[in-house]
Parts: C-alpha cells; sequence; structure tokens
C-alpha cells in the first residue's frame, strides 16, 4: 500500500500525460500548487518504489505499476462523484472536492457497491470516462465548442470540472454531457458565441467554450 501524497502525485501525473506531449515536475509542481524541491522529493520516491521514471530530459512517466493505482483512484473518485450526486443530492459543482478526500479511504467492496448501486456507469457527471475495474479507460478525444462552425449541430460529451464556479455557469446554461447543441454564429476577433441549447439560443464566450468537449451530431447519433 502507498499513501495519499503518492497516490495524489500518481493521479495528477497520469492526468499530465494525456493532456501534454510530456510531463515535467515544473508542471507537476503548477498544478498541485506545491514547491519544485517537494515535487524533485517526491519523484526521487517514486521512482525507489518503481512506481514512475525520470529521464534526462525531465519528462515524467508512470510505470505499469504506477498506472495501475493512478487508474484505481481515478475510479473511486469518479465513481464518488456520480454516487454523491445521484444518492446524496449534491451538484455538479460540489462533488469533486468531497471525491478528492473519499477517495483514498473506501475499499474495494464499498467501490464495488457504489458501482452496482448506480448500474455500472460509464462516465461521471462531468462526462469524464471512468476506469473499468481492470483498469481500461476510453480515451476518446472530443474537440470544443468553440471549434465548432455556424450551423454544426454537436452532443456536449464532457466539461473541465476543476473549477465550481464554471460548473455553476455552466448549468445555468444547461450544457451538461448529452445536451444537443447548435452553433448559430461566431463573433470576429474573438466575440463570444451564439449557441442553441437544448433549443434555446444563449451566449457563451470563447474561454469558456474551450472547457466544453463535444462530439458532432451525426457522430453522435
Amino acid at each position: 500500500m502507498v499513501g495519499r501524497a503518492v497516490q495524489d502525485y500518481l493521479k495528477v501525473i497520469y492526468k499530465l500525460s494525456l493532456s501534454q506531449q510530456r510531463c515535467t515536475p515544473s508542471q507537476v509542481a503548477e498544478r498541485m500548487d506545491v514547491s519544485p524541491a517537494a515535487v524533485t522529493k517526491m519523484v526521487k520516491r517514486l521512482q525507489e518504489l518503481n512506481l514512475a521514471t525520470y529521464t534526462r530530459n525531465q519528462e515524467l512517466a508512470l510505470t505499469p505499476a504506477g498506472e495501475k493505482i493512478a487508474l484505481e483512484m481515478i475510479r473511486h473518485h469518479r465513481l464518488l462523484e456520480a454516487y454523491l450526486m445521484e444518492a446524496l443530492g449534491y451538484t455538479w459543482d460540489q462533488v469533486d472536492g468531497e471525491a478528492e478526500k473519499l477517495e483514498h479511504v473506501i475499499s474495494e467492496e464499498f467501490e464495488e457497491r457504489i458501482d452496482a448501486f448506480l448500474g455500472y456507469p460509464t462516465h461521471d457527471p462531468h462526462g469524464d470516462p471512468i476506469p473499468t475495474k481492470d483498469g481500461y479507460m476510453d480515451l476518446v478525444r472530443h474537440g470544443t465548442l468553440e471549434e465548432l462552425e455556424p450551423g454544426q449541430e454537436a452532443v456536449v460529451r464532457r466539461v473541465t470540472d476543476g473549477d465550481p464556479a464554471m460548473l455553476r455557469y455552466l448549468g445555468d446554461l444547461g450544457l451538461y454531457p448529452a445536451t444537443a447543441i447548435e452553433m448559430i454564429s461566431k463573433e470576429p476577433y474573438g466575440g463570444s458565441l451564439r449557441v442553441r441549447i437544448s433549443g434555446t439560443e444563449r451566449s457563451v464566450g470563447r474561454e469558456l467554450g474551450s472547457h466544453v468537449f463535444v462530439s458532432p451530431k451525426e457522430e453522435a447519433a
């Protein structure tokens, strides 16, 4: 067994490795809001445990053992998010912080009971894929709402979940996963987007649109 700090680092390194071409200690320090010295110390610890590798060009990568632990933590976290919403009435902007506290302490039996209670979900409330018990995770990449062209119809697949205030605003707009949308127009020079969301026209800022991931309607069918 490894401690909470090790689990947190492994999860962050795994997620950064998916979103970046390379994962570096400075990126980990920024994401976790810790000092470079703290990351250096932990990287040495991860190497000693054979959970991560660190190359001469300052690239971090997880070993198969490290990736297994990271995916287990992600599975716990996303199942807990879904459970907190469905069973306990939390809103989607509240579940991330609570799941972060609980993901390290639930037993495998509790995880299995949550999974069964929820009907074996494949995605969390924000649309992120939930790893399977054997460590598989669907890594389909989607474009952003901002990238849609006028007249193009799409379906929301997932949203960035790190900012509770942004999630509340997305909820006010109705931009939840599985929602049908249509790009009506795009103002020039970085202006706002005019989007039809479930039949209602709304104005969406381009920055916000970059946090909403969609698939064209023909792909979603």
